[in-house]
């Protein structure tokens, strides 16, 4: 029997290649056989599935983080002329710092710097990951850098998403967790409206704006940068519908599990394509937690299994090898 493996990293814990990896082993050691895919929804991991499937090399480049310190990081430039961008590597949360003004100074400019390397080493298509950033600066810093650097030329940008929060949204729903407190929202608030109404083209209200803290939003301004869901882009790039059509069962899989997941993560978008399939395929989700208000959304699993280390998914995966080869469906979990 033929099992996809599909899983999200374990944020924090474990990446989506080592979850695949060790939920593969278990398959092949109950004698099965598994094709790994490790996935993102267009924050963390997205940068390497989409590098892995475009077989882009990695080329460094010098750039400086939100508070303009700087630092050397990554794009990946595939042979087609593709290149890709993770916002988190040069406007990251990993710099962040405690105290609510940083989240008001917090700019885009490295990711700009990311951008124009990318223009410059001959990229027509640039796809920008944009999940992880420290900023809420509407793009204004990487419009800057870009332009400082000799601009798009004839490349295209696509930004790719797990949320639909339109521009002016994008302090309150994401401000918090970049440091900023209540006031300081209020703040940045202000400061995406003003931009908003002198931008070519107003953002406000339009889905995905205001991902990477309007980042999105002043690339789709500026530049006419395509918005899209990152798991849908993941999922082609990685020609997921054509694995599909070989495989007798998906494993799914993700830190935790909750009322969320059914909200543009990569979870939600591989079930529809499975529903979409025209087949009978059984979806088993290998998490890290279950949260208790699943509710329903449990019912599109064949079973959800609860594993927090390697050796618990490796031996997820021999049991469902096991099961699903003694009977197509796997055995409901004690």
């Amino acid at each position: 029997m033929s099992i996809l493996v599909a899983p999200d990293s374990f944020k924090g814990t474990y990446t989506a290649a080592e979850v695949a990896a060790a939920i593969a082993a278990g398959i092949h050691d109950a004698g099965g056989s598994a094709t790994q895919l490790p996935v993102a929804d267009g924050g963390e991991g997205t940068f390497e599935a989409l590098c892995r499937s475009l077989r882009a090399s990695p080329v460094s480049v010098d750039v400086v983080n939100s508070w303009g310190e700087p630092l050397q990081a990554n794009l990946g430039l595939a042979p087609d002329g593709t290149a890709v961008v993770e916002v988190a590597q040069a406007s990251g949360l990993s710099a962040v710092r405690p105290t609510p003004q940083d989240a008001m100074s917090a700019s885009t400019y490295g990711t700009g710097l990311l951008i124009a390397a990318a223009v410059n080493l001959g990229a027509k298509s640039i796809l920008v990951a944009a999940g992880g950033s420290a900023t809420t600066d509407g793009g204004t810093g990487a419009v800057r850098a870009i332009a400082e650097n000799g601009g798009l030329g004839e490349a295209r940008i696509t930004v790719l998403s797990d949320v639909t929060t339109s521009f002016l949204d994008a302090a309150q729903v994401f401000g918090p967790q970049k440091g900023a407190d209540p006031a300081t929202v209020l703040l940045l608030e202000e400061r995406l409206g003003r931009l908003a109404s002198s931008l070519p083209r107003n953002p406000s209200g339009v889905p995905r704006t205001g991902a990477a803290g309007g980042l999105s939003g002043g690339l789709w301004a500026h530049f006419g940068a395509e918005l899209v869901s990152g798991a849908e882009a993941v999922l082609d790039a990685a020609n997921f519908d054509s694995l599909l059509g070989t495989a007798e069962a998906v494993v799914v899989g993700e830190g935790r599990l909750d009322s969320q997941t059914g909200k543009g993560k990569i979870i939600s978008a591989i079930l529809e394509r499975v529903g979409q399939s025209g087949r009978v395929i059984p979806v088993v989700a290998v998490v890290g937690s279950v949260h208790k208000d699943l509710g329903s959304y449990a019912q599109n699993f064949a079973d959800v299994i609860v594993a927090t280390e390697v050796e618990g998914m490796r031996a997820a995966g021999r049991a469902l090898a096991s099961a699903f080869s003694c009977s197509g469906q796997p055995r409901p979990q004690p």
